[in-house]
């Protein structure tokens, strides 16, 4: 059973059970619906208790239902609310851990509520892109006031419960306790306390208005509308609440529920929704089993002290891992120290970080000139210069110095990691961590998993992440592995669109309208357009014949390799980051059709963002065929925390579903027959076309 019944004198315990998250799954609401009639049948109970078992209340729905026709089977989450709300004993909810989504709307429809301090209060359901729908947009206004209550609704961030108990005229709690040690018997008592009080209090009879009215909910679309111009959901749960001030309970219920299901029929809630599964099943790799034994990482060497190497020690920092950092020369371990400090500074004056934190961090890395003083280190992550011959070096200094079973760790971004395992007599402690800049900020993991990778090795990378606080997505070995092998094609697109009519401006205001936070050519920009160059070189002599628009490379040997030399695609003035067109850039792009001899044409922004969109899925598809990426679900992450593609379309795979892969072979077809294109390129990948013949999708 998921929901136990027991009895503690006068009162009646239900506890849901269904570990760790306590969901309200079908067979949950069935066994809290049998509890809750026993306990209303009993001649000798005399109030009911609702708790959860383990560190948790109940955060809501049970994920492995979502979506599925069991979330909204009888008995539903309405119906165990309404059945809590009318009993004819007092219902005291004991709320501890985490109570989020449907834990809290159920909590709202108890009579009394008792909490731990230190629980996390939440209305989630917008980050999935709908809004709650069992009462949460009407309840929670009329006990916390519709302000706060709709601030913690329209963000779905969790809010410390000691923060709310602490608000004027709140009637969310009833009792607020010191820890979550003794809340089962202190809602038992204060359930005997109130047993005889009548009428029983519901929060449905209580007054639900705002001062200002329309004017105020007017004044919150409009903010809402900005803060997430993309998704609906936000504004929807302005109208929800205002709908809470303006009719009956049952009248807002029924409106609630009928904006929720408009949320869920929506591609932007489709696309959050897989976005959520996609993000949890990243760790989820097929053959390392989940009770594979961990490797100890207590102490973390990084070589490297540069903008990379500092960034990746910061991450470990904060979990409060040691560090040791190594360089060569004294001046370039003193600049990375003074970065990495600075950049603590910087989160310490905009009130992110207090100075004892900060004293914390850095008193948690140390320094090194000398290899020998890895030996104790329980991982080494190198983030040298991207170079096969700067990396052998490294590895095989690695191999003579680190102790055995020291996981060793590139963070190359394109190089074989097979070749760089076997410059170490330990293939089987070499992985791949490839983070992405700034490596304090990004959030993105890419865990390359090398031929000989261990299976501990993984299974300890991918727990380090979460402690790191990294999205890790685990990647086989090839070029550029999942993020930056797609991105070429990406950028190529961009290119061959230069050639063909387009400008800068037009191909990166095109994808971001379509949702991007910049086009490619800022992004190109930002990134360095060196990285790209060096890349290109290296294919001129690996692929002979392999196609190009030559515009990136008259870029760079015009010397503008973007935002840290001053110039890029765009101009940019000392000190800022405001990317101005450049007439110098756009005259070098008609030269270059000219000498080519191209008649540019007029293209819309329809066909650059698909040529630039599918571009990705054909690679991702050939991704997916070739076993370097398990999932689609792993290359729309990779996307989505790694290079800025708008969440609300799920990424690129997720898009392609949406579009219909028929369609997306139709769009391929018609750029295949482009002559400046490379209709080799938009041939379709193997995987691509049979889902698109059996008309499925990528799953």
């Amino acid at each position: 059973m998921t929901a136990h019944f027991a009895k503690r004198g006068p009162v009646a315990v239900i506890t849901l059970y269904n570990p760790p998250m306590n969901g309200l799954g079908l067979a949950t609401r069935q066994a809290f619906m049998q509890a809750l009639r026993q306990a209303e049948q009993d001649a000798d109970v005399h109030a009911i208790v609702i708790n959860g078992a383990g560190k948790q209340f109940c955060s809501g729905a049970d994920i492995k239902e979502f979506g599925t026709d069991l979330t909204f089977a009888e008995p539903n989450l309405h119906t165990m609310i309404h059945a809590v709300e009318h009993a004819t004993k007092p219902v005291v909810v004991a709320l501890h851990g985490l109570t989020m989504g449907g834990g809290l709307e159920l909590a709202l429809g108890c009579h009394y509520r008792v909490v731990a301090a230190g629980t996390q209060i939440a209305l989630p359901e917008v980050k999935l892109g709908l809004l709650p729908g069992a009462g949460g947009t009407q309840r929670l206004p009329r006990v916390l006031g519709v302000e706060p209550a709709l601030n913690m609704i329209i963000t779905g961030n969790s809010v410390p419960a000691e923060m709310l108990a602490q608000a004027p005229g709140q009637k969310l709690f009833d009792k607020l306790v010191p820890s979550a040690e003794n809340i089962l018997e202190e809602a038992v008592a204060f359930a005997e306390s109130i047993a005889d009080v009548r009428p029983l209090p519901q929060v449905r009879q209580l007054p639900c208005a705002h001062p200002q009215g329309e004017a105020y909910f007017q004044f919150a679309r409009n903010m809402a509308r900005g803060m997430a111009r993309h998704l609906p959901a936000p504004v929807k749960c302005v109208d929800a609440v205002q709908v809470a001030t303006q009719t009956r309970m049952d009248e807002g219920l029924l409106k609630e529920r009928d904006l929720f299901l408009s949320l869920m029929m929506t591609p932007e809630s489709r696309s959050l929704r897989h976005l959520f599964f996609a993000e949890r099943a990243t760790s989820k790799i097929a053959d390392v089993p989940a009770d594979t034994p961990l490797r100890p990482i207590q102490k973390v060497g990084i070589i490297g002290a540069g903008t990379m190497g500092g960034g990746i020690a910061m991450n470990f920092l904060n979990a409060d891992i040691p560090v040791l950092l190594l360089e060569m020369k004294q001046e370039a371990l003193d600049r990375g120290i003074a970065t990495i400090r600075g950049n603590y500074e910087a989160q310490l004056k905009k009130g992110k970080l207090k100075a004892d934190k900060l004293e914390q961090r850095m008193g948690l890395l140390h320094t090194t000139l000398d290899y020998a003083d890895l030996k104790d280190a329980d991982l080494v992550i190198e983030a040298v210069f991207e170079d096969m011959g700067v990396k052998e070096q490294v590895f095989r200094k690695l191999d003579e110095v680190c102790k055995p079973g020291c996981i060793l760790a590139s963070n190359t971004s394109t190089l074989d990691l097979d070749r760089i395992a076997a410059f170490t007599q330990r293939p089987q402690d070499v992985v791949g961590l490839h983070f992405f800049s700034p490596a304090n900020v990004m959030k993105l993991l890419e865990v390359i998993r090398g031929a000989h990778t261990g299976k501990d090795v993984l299974a300890t990378v991918m727990a380090l992440a979460k402690k790191i606080r990294k999205i890790a997505v685990v990647s086989g070995v090839c070029d550029g592995f999942i993020g930056n092998r797609m991105v070429e094609q990406y950028l190529r697109q961009a290119g061959f669109l230069l050639d063909e009519g387009c400008t800068p401006q037009q191909v990166d205001r095109a994808l971001e309208q379509f949702g991007f936070p910049m086009g490619p050519f800022r992004m190109s920009d930002l990134s360095g357009n060196d990285i790209g160059w060096a890349i290109r070189k290296r294919r001129y002599v690996e692929r002979p014949g392999y196609r190009f628009s030559g515009t990136a490379d008259k870029l760079c040997e015009m010397g503008r390799f973007g935002q840290k030399t001053g110039a890029g695609w765009y101009d940019y003035q000392a000190g800022k980051r405001d990317a101005q067109p450049s007439a110098l850039v756009n005259q070098m792009i008609e030269d270059h059709r000219k000498e080519k001899g191209i008649t540019p044409r007029k293209i819309g922004n329809d066909e650059i963002v698909k040529r630039l969109v599918l571009a990705l899925v054909n690679e991702g598809a050939r991704i997916l065929e070739e076993g370097i990426a398990s999932k689609s679900g792993d290359i729309d992450m990779v996307y989505i925390a790694g290079y800025g593609f708008p969440i609300h379309r799920g990424g690129p795979m997720h898009y392609a579903n949406e579009l219909g892969l028929n369609q997306v072979l139709t769009a391929m077809r018609g750029f295949a027959a482009n002559p400046l294109d490379d209709a080799e390129f938009w041939q379709p990948a193997p995987l691509l076309q049979r889902l698109a013949d059996e008309g499925r999708q990528f799953a």
